[in-house]
């Protein structure tokens, strides 16, 4: 049996909004169904309850569930990059509106929590030498959007032109 996990985003009335603008900034992604509040309750019938949705492939659901919870870096969504370009977009779009953070982190319009990471950046700080780790490591801590040519640049000793 395939275990199946759907991360879930509580939202106070903006999961509709946000899960069109996640939708809007990966490929491949898409809304697949949005519930209604009932008569029911706890809130107005027919507002937005929750919107199912796909970034990528990745299955997500939001709820409006109010006000009572919020996010925090405690939790955070990885986006592993191959390109330079593709650390830009990601970065670009979903900071437009929120706060950039140190090393790769960002908070969204929303304050949810995005690491933008290129490809092999796990190897290049597990270097075998030391010293080569340190500096890149080091490069990092003084970055908020990665650069990969930096980053490589700075592992090989070599001062950012």
């Amino acid at each position: 049996m395939q275990a199946r996990i759907t991360p879930n985003l509580w939202f106070d009335t903006e999961g509709e909004e946000a899960a069109a603008f996640y939708t809007s900034i990966f490929p491949n992604s898409r809304i697949v169904n949005v519930a209604r509040y009932t008569d029911a309750g706890p809130r107005p019938a027919g507002t937005v309850m929750t919107v199912e949705f796909e970034l990528d492939g990745q299955r997500f659901v939001a709820i409006n569930g109010g006000p009572e919870f919020t996010f925090s870096e405690a939790v955070s969504f990885q986006i592993t990059c191959e390109t330079q370009a593709d650390i830009d977009h990601y970065w670009d779009r979903l900071s437009a509106g929120g706060q950039e953070g140190p090393c790769g982190w960002l908070k969204d319009r929303y304050g949810l929590s995005w690491q933008v990471v290129p490809a092999g950046i796990d190897e290049l700080f597990a270097d075998p030498d030391p010293q080569r780790a340190e500096r890149a490591m080091r490069a990092m801590f003084d970055m908020r959007k990665l650069d990969v040519a930096a980053l490589r640049a700075a592992a090989n000793g070599v001062a950012a032109g």
